[in-house]
């Protein structure tokens, strides 16, 4: 079970490399947001906002702890 706390605070940092993609296990949109620079850092704004409010789930489809 991945953590939400873990995922946001990666997605805050390092939202840009796409690197709390990589840790929900969504490595193919992980690689893409790392050559987009996050899409140009909106894609990881509402990544950050999806974890927030609990929408992002990882790529099992289970909940976040």
């Amino acid at each position: 079970m991945k953590s939400k706390i873990t995922a946001i605070l990666l997605c805050f940092f390092l939202g840009g490399l796409g690197i709390h993609r990589f840790y929900l296990g969504y490595t193919l949109i992980g690689f893409i947001q790392l050559l987009t620079f996050g899409g140009f850092l909106i894609w990881a704004i509402i990544d950050l906002i999806k974890l927030i409010i609990d929408i992002l789930k990882d790529s099992e489809g289970n909940e976040l702890a």
